[in-house]
């Protein structure tokens, strides 16, 4: 008798920067979800889909859950609520180097009002001792009556199977949603946006990731180019909030926004597996993370 099949959703909470794209992608085996030190970096819910002979399964990257200080704050911590009121099984992911703190406390109070079942991931434990770690998983089981506790690293891949296998067993029999060998449900233009804020996040000073938005304007196929060496052109805007920030973007003669240009070109290249043209304006709009016109163009 063949093993019944099993598909479905699971996420991943928690509050920003505790390693939830990492661990997205090292499950998917490819970048999907963008990653970066500077916290609140995902601002969209990224599906990612995880093939197996026994299972599928559709992990969907969340924003980070914080106290909203503006509009884009409030916007963002709804998108999490109503991504994990769909959803199989939750993960909530606390970092093994840092100590368990409010934010992870507010997370965890608010998943323990949910039904769906939550298995608590410690993440990062490339970076700590075993001592560490245990006083880390003793901690995290102290939050709340889990479903599972998993100490994984995504970089080390410490685990990563474990925790697939945990997420699979939680999810109900049923088909395969996606076709085999599809990744992301994610529209090209979304993940190519997504590349070029993390390449724009990449070295600026700390005030600057939450007043990158990307928007991209056009995306055609350049015409006239022989069928064996395809070409996508691509222009994209690059959304500040001030003149000063502007600044900070193009770098000393447009040379940062060149770096910037630069690197996403190439991720998207091996993201769409094509060779691509990339135009990038920066452009300021004037606080626009308070603004509900301007979040509304925006895509929020």
């Amino acid at each position: 008798m063949t093993a019944s099949f099993r598909s479905g959703f699971a996420c991943f909470v928690g509050r920003p920067n505790a390693g939830k794209s990492t661990l997205t992608n090292a499950l998917i085996g490819q970048k999907v979800a963008i990653t970066s030190s500077r916290p609140q970096t995902t601002r969209h819910a990224i599906r990612g889909i995880v093939h197996r002979p026994d299972a599928q399964l559709v992990l969907v990257d969340t924003p980070g859950l914080h106290k909203p200080r503006t509009l884009l704050g409030q916007r963002l911590n709804d998108l999490v609520r109503e991504t994990y009121a769909g959803v199989d099984v939750i993960c909530l992911c606390i970092p093994a180097d840092e100590k368990v703190g409010p934010g992870d406390r507010f997370i965890a109070a608010e998943l323990a009002q949910v039904k769906t079942p939550v298995i608590a991931v410690v993440t990062k434990t490339d970076k700590c001792s075993k001592a560490q770690i245990g006083e880390q998983l003793l901690a995290v089981s102290r939050l709340h009556d889990w479903a599972d506790v998993v100490p994984v690293s995504a970089i080390q891949d410490f685990q990563v199977q474990l925790l697939a296998d945990l997420l699979v067993g939680r999810l109900p029999e049923g088909p395969a949603l996606y076709p085999e060998g599809e990744l992301t449900d994610e529209p090209e233009q979304v993940l190519a946006a997504e590349l070029i804020r993390e390449a724009a996040l990449e070295g600026v000073r700390d005030e600057l990731p939450h007043s990158i938005a990307v928007t991209i304007e056009e995306m055609t196929p350049r015409e006239g180019r022989p069928a064996d060496r395809p070409l996508l052109d691509v222009y994209a805007t690059l959304y500040v909030e001030r003149d000063s920030q502007k600044a900070i973007v193009l770098g000393t003669q447009g040379r940062r926004l060149k770096a910037v240009g630069s690197q996403a070109r190439q991720q998207m290249e091996t993201l769409l597996g094509t060779q691509i043209y990339l135009d990038l304006r920066v452009t300021v709009a004037k606080d626009w993370q308070r603004d509900p016109r301007q979040l509304r163009k925006l895509g929020f």
